[in-house]
């Protein structure tokens, strides 16, 4: 007969084993004792337990996680930068869509004009924006009026009917719509940089309008009565939002001084006018690619009923393998056009030193556990999603093959290294969902596929976060 002499730990763990085994043989799915006893019994506060144990209550466990090997690697040189000047700061609100739309467009104003600098007003858009998406919420409202009670469709809006999120097709519904204006001629208020008030008041005010509303399509109202009321109700929120914005100025004049010190006349513009005449990009030449593992490549896809202007289409983009993003973005960046992309902004960003990186914060070493997942099992569990819009501005390649990415975010400049990002590759692998590039960077085989009839999906589906929680 042979022994075979085990350690205590191994002892340890087979009993441990069996203890499981035979509880989950019994076991009806209770956290009951004698699995609380197990749990208990299977960590001991000694050793190199304790050690942790000590460091991790008095410490900040995101700072004891970072991975020194990726910080040490770190640098910033970029061999291919696109021009750009001066970072933007959405503040304590959620529009860095649309500060990622207007950025990049806003090198080319500069240029034109020989300015130190310029910002369009967010403020305008934004209002403009909350108001749409008032129309749009009260919209949705009516004609979904005969819906179950908890339809999970209704539902999907009643928990959030507005916010600050949007998509590239919300800018150009926008801008199409409203124009742009100088940051001078709507300027920023406490509240369009501090949103969350504003808000929480719209959102009352908003569920408040639906109850009516749902209230009167029991009452047999016709569809025109409910949409009469809605303009009654409408004119609350635009008063709110004058209240916290100021009013629009369907007009305004505008001079400025260009980097020689030359002051132009005044002269005055509508804000159709003045983006036709400062800016004058073709919004139609730009197309949404995305990455979206979690369904068939090759694909267009048309998501229910996002959009923020009752009228405008739906956010609609072809799904693609990560590699053809990536290549379209080194094709426009090569090119001197920088590149709108959707990222997960709460993992592996280091908001001192302007890293992304997959592995940044390695968690799963501090806590003794395995936190590895896949890109489309973290869409799938609500891990990973699309909740910040930034600006691709540079690509470091070598060996023919990029290896990280120089981004434009705006956080302001105290965030990162004086607002600008250095994005690893594989962190673009992991994190980042979608770019907005111009069509003549995409091949005839990909925009083919956007004159096929589009897939739809739900509201609800991962991909579609709005990108609200960007807030810095």
């Amino acid at each position: 007969m042979r022994f075979r002499i085990v350690s205590g730990a191994a002892l340890t763990a087979l009993f441990f084993f069996a203890t499981f085994t035979a509880w989950a043989a019994e076991n009806d799915g209770r956290l009951d004792e004698a699995l609380n006893r197990s749990l208990r019994g299977s960590v001991k506060i000694e050793g190199s337990i304790r050690a942790l144990y000590n460091a991790l209550t008095v410490n900040d466990a995101k700072k004891m996680a970072v991975n020194r090997d990726i910080v040490q690697k770190h640098n910033d040189l970029f061999n291919h930068i696109v021009k750009t000047k001066g970072v933007t700061d959405q503040q304590r609100s959620g529009r860095c869509w649309l500060y990622a739309g207007l950025n990049i467009m806003r090198p080319l104003v500069i240029e034109k004009y020989n300015l130190d600098e310029f910002e369009f007003s967010m403020s305008h858009l934004a209002f403009w924006d909350k108001l749409e998406k008032a129309n749009f919420f009260l919209e949705t409202v009516i004609e979904l009026r005969d819906c179950e009670p908890f339809d999970r469709e209704m539902d999907y809006f009643m928990k959030d009917p507005i916010n600050d999120g949007g998509w590239w097709r919300y800018v150009v519904a926008l801008i199409e719509k409203y124009g742009v204006m100088p940051q001078e001629a709507m300027p920023e208020t406490y509240s369009s940089g501090n949103t969350q008030v504003m808000n929480e008041v719209l959102e009352m005010k908003l569920r408040v309008d639906a109850a009516r509303l749902l209230k009167m399509a029991e009452e047999k109202k016709t569809v025109q009565e409910l949409r009469a009321a809605k303009r009654a109700m409408l004119r609350d929120i635009y008063r709110i939002l004058v209240l916290n914005y100021g009013q629009p100025p369907e007009e305004f004049t505008y001079r400025y001084a260009d980097k020689d010190k030359k002051v132009s006349e005044p002269k005055k513009y509508t804000p159709q006018k003045f983006y036709k005449e400062w800016v004058g990009v073709d919004l139609s030449q730009y197309v949404s690619i995305c990455n979206d593992p979690t369904q068939p490549y090759g694909k267009q896809y048309r998501l229910r009923r996002v959009r923020n202007v009752v009228g405008a289409p739906d956010v609609f983009y072809v799904n693609m393998p990560i590699d053809v993003l990536k290549n379209l973005a080194v094709k426009s960046i090569v090119d001197g056009q920088p590149v709108i992309f959707y990222g997960n902004a709460t993992r592996d960003m280091d908001r001192d030193q302007g890293i992304m990186q997959s592995g940044l914060y390695d968690y799963g070493s501090l806590y003794g556990v395995d936190l590895t997942l896949g890109k489309a099992e973290r869409m799938k569990t609500r891990d990973g999603a699309a909740n910040h819009a930034m600006v691709l501005i540079g690509v470091d390649i070598q060996n023919d093959k990029p290896v990280k990415w120089l981004v434009e975010n705006s956080w302001g400049k105290t965030r990162g290294k004086n607002g600008l990002w250095t994005m690893y590759d594989k962190w673009f692998d992991d994190h980042l969902y979608c770019v907005i590039v111009k069509k003549a960077y995409v091949s005839n085989e990909v925009l083919k596929v956007f004159q096929e009839e589009p897939v739809e999906l739900p509201p609800w589906t991962p991909m579609n976060t709005l990108f609200d929680n960007c807030r810095p």
